[in-house]
């Protein structure tokens, strides 16, 4: 018996400890989970490398050409030619993202999907508050998308015809499509190149204006009711640069003096004034019918590589507002990026100023910027001939962020963003050449493309003794306003590891009079 009490003793022990034993297993088990499922969640909700912090990029897959750019009821709706399916360009469709201030976006489902008549390529969207078009009802107003049709049946057949301008309409804000039954409302001219209508409407006429690429050059059509279109005239076959195909174009107005100045912008591609992708415009008279430029040189709205499709909101007062795909058809599709491929340069209002007798268009980041500014760090009479490390003075510096400077002088200067790994990408003033520069040629990944690494140029249009620059600064991006947004640089890049040090010098000895540095909220993950 007591054996049996001893064994029996024992075995309970032995139970015992083996429970308590397994149990601190199986805490540990759960801890050991909970860690990794918080490690994933931690490594999901990251940003990717390469993704902008405070630049709109799609949620997934491709994204090139910025439509149907349009405000109603508060809200800045933004769609873009998407390839849901992949992260190169693909079948198009119309994706959709919608915002209160230009800065935070909410990604909304795709808008406009292919049909029968084929994908759905560029185009733009009105307010109709009249109801010209018949499509509002019980008194509201109908949002409506103007975009191209691309047909791949009609090209294997061999014909010429397969863009075609169709509509379709909203009446719950954006959120759902109707396409009109009679679609297309214009039709090819047989031109292989026939896209991109931007609508607007000019009060003098009361009429809706298209302007559409058209190989080389535009057309102008008319309608009342944005159903029936006429041809007005066409613009562009002796004028500005014709490196390659017409896309994208818009058509503005300005209030300077107590005058109407016109702006026409057209992308073109290729044949920007750093190769490849560029955007240029034309200033001018419109009568409702036909464009009258005031001079036939070419301007050029960014010197940079990346910022091409650029076109504005519709539907906001007396303010232009423009974004651009921030990417070049060179590379686009072969960037450094695996789930997501391209982001729209920081929304930028646009203004009208005269330079020795000619008008000239200026880009400066919208003033919405200020939501998600730090507060302002100022360095007063900064003597370069040394270097001024900014990152180690500015306390709790970070990227992305805002860099202004004045110069009182103009005098060579340049800022360095570089990392750990030897890599850095320079912007900058040549006093000598008389123009701004960025140079990525050894700042990371640039093997990708020959054309992607170098030296691209700005030339300064101010005749100003005073020199400014202001920079917007992205972990994978650099935009340049310089002289009031005259001369305008948009460059991206993909270093290997983030850079993390700023540094500015010149070469002359020059007196910064003052550098101001504004770190900038990340708008992932709102």
């Amino acid at each position: 018996m007591k054996v049996t009490k001893f064994v029996s003793s024992s075995l309970k022990d032995h139970s015992l400890k083996q429970f308590i034993y397994m149990r601190k297993q199986f805490h540990s088990l759960m801890l050991v989970m909970a860690l990794f499922a918080c490690h994933s969640l931690i490594a999901q909700n990251a940003p990717e490398k390469y993704r902008p912090l405070i630049h709109f990029t799609p949620k997934s897959n491709w994204m090139n050409d910025p439509n149907g750019m349009v405000y109603q009821n508060g809200v800045y709706h933004l769609f873009y030619q998407h390839n849901p399916n992949a992260a190169v360009w693909g079948p198009m469709h119309w994706g959709h993202a919608t915002s209160k201030d230009l800065i935070n976006w909410q990604h909304e489902p795709i808008a406009i999907y292919p049909d029968d008549l084929g994908t759905i390529f560029s185009g733009s969207a009105v307010y109709d508050k009249d109801n010209t078009s018949g499509f509002g009802k019980d008194g509201k107003a109908p949002l409506v998308a103007i975009y191209t049709q691309h047909d791949e049946k009609a090209i294997k057949a061999g014909r010429n015809d397969f863009q075609n301008q169709s509509i379709a309409y909203s009446l719950d804000d954006g959120k759902t499509w109707v396409k009109y039954s009679d679609n297309p409302v214009l039709r090819s001219s047989a031109s292989p190149d026939f896209r991109d209508p931007k609508v607007m409407w000019h009060e003098p006429s009361k009429r809706w204006i298209m302007s559409l690429a058209v190989a080389d050059h535009l057309n102008f059509y008319s309608s009342t009711n944005l159903k029936v279109w006429n041809r007005e005239s066409e613009f562009g076959l002796n004028n500005g640069a014709h490196g390659g195909v017409w896309e994208c174009p818009d058509l503005i107005s300005f209030q300077y003096e107590g005058k109407t100045i016109w702006v026409l912008i057209v992308n073109i591609n290729p044949g920007g004034p750093n190769k490849g992708s560029g955007t240029q415009y034309f200033v001018g008279d419109f009568d409702g019918h036909q464009f009258k430029p005031y001079s036939n040189d070419t301007k050029w709205l960014d010197f940079g590589p990346d910022n091409y499709a650029g076109v504005t909101w519709s539907n906001v007062a007396d303010r232009n507002i423009l974004a651009g795909w921030m990417s070049n058809w060179l590379y686009a599709n072969i960037v450094p990026t695996e789930t997501w491929r391209s982001g729209l340069t920081f929304p930028r209002e646009l203004g009208i100023e005269k330079h020795s007798g000619e008008y000239y268009v200026t880009s400066k980041p919208v003033k919405e910027l200020v939501g998600i500014q730090s507060s302002l760090l100022s360095f007063k009479d900064v003597d370069l001939s040394k270097g001024f490390d900014l990152m180690k003075r500015a306390k709790n510096a970070s990227m992305p962020c805002q860099i202004d400077l004045q110069l009182l002088k103009v005098n060579n200067v340049e800022l360095i963003l570089s990392n750990p790994n030897g890599e850095e990408l320079l912007v900058g003033f040549n006093k000598e050449k008389n123009e701004y520069y960025i140079d990525r040629s050894k700042s990371g990944k640039t093997d990708f493309h020959p054309d992607f690494a170098g030296v691209f140029r700005a030339p300064r249009i101010s005749s100003d003794n005073k020199l400014s620059m202001s920079l917007l600064i992205d972990q994978t991006s650099v935009e340049v306003f310089a002289d009031g947004g005259l001369s305008v640089m948009t460059g991206i890049f993909f270093p290997t590891v983030p850079f993390n040090k700023i540094m500015l010098r010149s070469s002359d000895g020059a007196v910064v009079n003052e550098i101001q540095y504004r770190s900038l909220k990340s708008i992932l993950g709102k």
